[in-house]
């Protein structure tokens, strides 16, 4: 999933992972052999982002009921016996065998006598020409990933380390503290969804895979009023973004909060002059709003029950962050909460989509791919639920045989036309289905207990501004920034800080200021 920069100064972790430890290590081989021919400052890139899950999430019906938080023991059985195969540059799965030390070592003695590629050299190795193309064109341009959550929310922890992390490394290097904040994340979504695997026959199948998972998702948040790990997409100026939420529910996580901000809106809306209804209708004589025809007609207009993000964010110890410290966060829910109103109100192009993956979006899936999700009758699509005859007649082919809708919709445009249909079923008034209060809960990366939680609310000016300034430097219309100086205790617990240009011209600025008050200083004295 899509995280922040990490709140190193809290020993804390905000980034997860897709990949489990089978994967992991399989993963980790490939890169020892991709040091050794080019050291270690090759650009890697995020394996999952071309391809999206390898497994379908099927929902939990017993979710309704109450949910425990896993023991630390099975957390990590719950973490090996739900693995997700990934395919990984020429190997189908994880199962493909590891290289031998010998073998090894000769591809590496090939690849060393090899003159290596100048794009995959560190700053340092690379010949004296300045890269004068923009981080957009470096670093997330195809056939590289495009941008992320991660990559907009980044930087506001500290712009200039993570222009250090994609120049020197590609991305963010996963610590231990990173892979127990997977291993909770993913234990929170097995509470909910159950990972089947399914295997991937070409990049169409990959990607209705992720729009089925987001199908199952959205009728999972109706069924149970929960779902977790929710993907979105979006456009944003002009470049893809995708991320993934935490969790969605219909549980306001501060209702004062909410009746503050509308109240605060509504007030800020009506003009001096005009009056309520409520004061118009007491004027003439009647009693409240709640009597006679009024009742019928607030009920008549009742709006559908909002839906609330929220981050799951795991620390070392049991502060929360504040201030600087907290704004990844809040910028992060914000843009999940932006992207979400985008599809509630059908304004993502799917075709921009399909273009950046090189996708055909009227191409048909593979008869394996489809008969891989009719399996999954069974285990939910058979699950009887209950509701009325009405509710049944209205709902979608959400309980019909999964074959049949996918032979409906037989490719990702049609699959796509379903998933905005579901998106319009589960927030059928909009943005306005969306709750504006953001809420960021942190837990334990050890044993995944609940440490604290932080609520706020959504701006859309604050986040639009922040958008356009970030994306100014993705772009190479301005250069990367560092921490003011009332944050310069963010370079205590920075990799880059000994080598960092920025810190480096702050010492200077502050060394020749303290200089020439001490010179201003003599001067006054001598005379």
């Amino acid at each position: 999933m899509d995280g922040v920069a990490p709140s190193y100064a809290d020993g804390g972790s905000d980034y997860g992972s897709d990949f489990n430890s089978d994967d992991e290590a399989i993963l980790n081989s490939l890169l020892e052999q991709n040091d050794l021919a080019y050291g270690s400052a090759a650009v890697l890139t995020d394996i999952d982002a071309h391809e999206g899950p390898k497994g379908a999430r099927v929902p939990r019906v017993v979710a309704r009921e109450r949910r425990e938080f896993a023991t630390d023991s099975q957390l990590r059985k719950a973490t090996s016996k739900n693995r997700i195969s990934v395919e990984i540059e020429g190997y189908r799965s994880v199962s493909a065998p590891v290289e031998s030390p010998k073998s090894r070592a000769d591809r590496a003695t090939r690849h060393a006598s090899a003159e290596p590629s100048t794009d995959l050299l560190s700053p340092a190795l690379k010949p004296e020409e300045p890269d004068l193309r923009s981080p957009l064109e470096r670093f997330r341009t195809k056939p590289r990933k495009a941008l992320s959550v991660t990559d907009l929310v980044s930087p506001s922890w500290c712009e200039l380390q993570y222009w250090y992390v994609l120049s020197k490394h590609g991305r963010k290097r996963r610590t231990p503290a990173m892979k127990q904040g997977t291993a909770v994340h993913k234990t929170l979504e097995d509470q909910v969804h159950r990972t089947v695997e399914v295997e991937i026959g070409k990049s169409e199948d990959g990607w209705g895979l992720r729009l089925w998972n987001i199908i199952q998702g959205l009728r999972t948040l109706r069924d149970t009023g929960m779902t977790r790990e929710l993907e979105v997409w979006g456009v944003l100026d002009g470049e893809i973004i995708n991320g993934v939420i935490d969790e969605l529910s219909y549980t306001c996580p501060d209702r004062e909060l909410e009746e503050a901000s509308e109240k605060q809106e509504k007030d800020d809306k009506l003009p001096s002059d005009q009056t309520l209804i409520e004061n118009f209708f007491r004027k003439e004589g009647a009693q409240t709003l709640e009597d006679g025809s009024f009742r019928e007609l607030k009920a008549n207009t009742a709006m559908a029950p909002r839906i609330y993000l929220m981050d799951v964010k795991t620390r070392g110890v049991k502060s929360v962050p504040k201030g600087a410290s907290f704004r990844p966060t809040l910028m992060q829910l914000m843009l999940y909460r932006r992207l979400l109103c985008d599809f509630a109100t059908n304004r993502v192009d799917a075709s921009l989509l399909f273009s950046r993956y090189d996708l055909d979006p009227d191409e048909s899936f593979s008869d394996s791919f489809i008969a891989q999700i009719g399996n999954l009758n069974e285990v939910y699509f058979d699950t009887p639920i209950e509701s009325s005859q009405e509710d049944q007649h209205q709902l979608p082919p959400s309980t019909q045989d999964s074959i049949q809708v996918l032979l409906e919709h037989n490719s990702l445009a049609q699959l796509w036309q379903l998933m905005m249909e579901e998106f319009k079923l589960t927030m059928p008034d909009g943005a306005n289905s969306i709750g504006k209060v953001l809420k960021a809960e942190y837990r334990s990366q050890t044993n995944g207990e609940i440490q604290g939680e932080k609520n706020s609310l959504y701006d859309e000016d604050v986040l639009q501004k922040y958008i356009e300034d970030e994306m100014r430097w993705w772009k190479g219309k301005r250069e990367a920034v560092g921490v003011p100086i009332e944050e310069a205790y963010k370079c205590s617990y920075c990799e880059f800080a000994e080598d960092c240009s920025w810190r480096k011209n702050k010492i200077e600025e502050a060394t020749e200021a303290h200089r020439k008050r001490s010179t201003g200083t003599v001067s006054k004295s001598i005379v």
